[in-house]
């Protein structure tokens, strides 16, 4: 009795994992399939096409299908939703009404230990990832500091996490490192030494070879560590061990709330690209204040800037 009570058991089982499956594309379904995305999303010969298996959708007369787009150093994959009678391909955004997006962001982005400015119990908390190597990276860096952080600096809590781009900026992830061992020790030494190498990127620059510029870097962050009365050797320690281990678990948390360009900010989990005009961060920053519950500051009159978003990222496209 036993023994036939786990063969049914057993052929339940089967059968429920057999209702989720159906039966492969035809090649001839596939290679349709494969030259509509090639030709809507411009998918170059060079790069792979693969369709996965037709599954049961929650859509009437449509099944789900996996669709993989593989350029060898990055592979990315899209769902899709094809008519049972093989004849229509959509691309559907399912949205979770019952989440916040905005919320979801700040739930992946690991604020421990970062250092901070202004309201450390603030309902606001802007996160930019920054390279201390890019110039647009700069020119946000000194719209938000001071004159954001007097405006909004009781209101507002401000951390950086790092995004370096070393592609292009050679000596971005030394800067980091060497920040982050001032950071182990102390906030204020973190942002002194943020503050001079972004209002100051043509002292590091300027020299010629790696080497030249990561002395260059080395001195500043142990100049800032006898500024603030660190731990020397353990600073020293710090910058020689050079452990990029924060940076890379930094980036790719970043990666995985979607920044691929320099800066990003999150204000409350909301996006925003590039070294934006004042206004753009002002308005950003008043209507998340309005969504916490609490009042913006006054803001004194101003020019009007030009409203383009600037940003570097590895390659020409964002």
């Amino acid at each position: 009795m036993k023994l036939l009570r786990r063969s049914i058991l057993v052929l339940v089982l089967v059968c429920l994992g057999c209702s989720a499956q159906l039966a492969p594309p035809s090649s001839e379904l596939t290679a349709k399939i494969e030259r509509q995305v090639r030709a809507t999303y411009s998918v170059p010969a060079s790069v792979k096409v693969m369709i996965g298996q037709f599954r049961p959708s929650d859509f009437p007369n449509y099944d789900a299908v996996t669709i993989t787009i593989d350029g060898g150093e990055k592979k990315s994959t899209y769902e899709f939703l094809i008519s049972k009678d093989g004849k229509t391909l959509a691309r559907l955004t399912k949205m979770d009404l019952t989440k916040d997006p905005y919320a979801e962001n700040m739930k992946k982005i690991d604020l421990s230990g970062r250092p901070s400015r202004g309201n450390k119990d603030a309902k606001v908390v802007v996160v930019n990832f920054d390279d201390f190597q890019c110039p647009f990276c700069s020119r946000m860096h000194q719209t938000l500091f001071p004159e954001l952080l007097k405006e909004y600096g009781d209101r507002v809590q401000f951390v950086y996490k790092d995004y370096p781009l070393s592609e292009i900026h050679p000596w971005a992830i030394r800067a980091a490192v060497d920040a982050n061992c001032l950071a182990a020790q102390s906030n204020d030494a973190y942002w002194d030494f943020a503050d001079h190498i972004h209002a100051n990127q043509r002292e590091v620059s300027s020299e010629k070879g790696q080497d030249a510029q990561f002395a260059v870097l080395d001195r500043l962050t142990l100049a800032q560590g006898q500024k603030h009365n660190l731990d020397q050797p353990k600073l020293q320690a710090c910058v020689k061990a050079q452990n990029e281990e924060a940076i890379k678990a930094s980036m790719k948390e970043a990666e995985g709330v979607g920044v691929n360009a320099t800066p990003t900010l999150f204000v409350n989990g909301e996006e925003m690209d590039g070294a934006l005009p004042i206004s753009e961060l002002r308005a950003a920053l008043d209507s998340a204040l309005k969504q916490a519950g609490v009042p913006a500051p006054s803001h004194p009159a101003e020019a009007s800037p030009s409203s383009e978003s600037q940003h570097e990222s590895p390659s020409p496209s964002k």
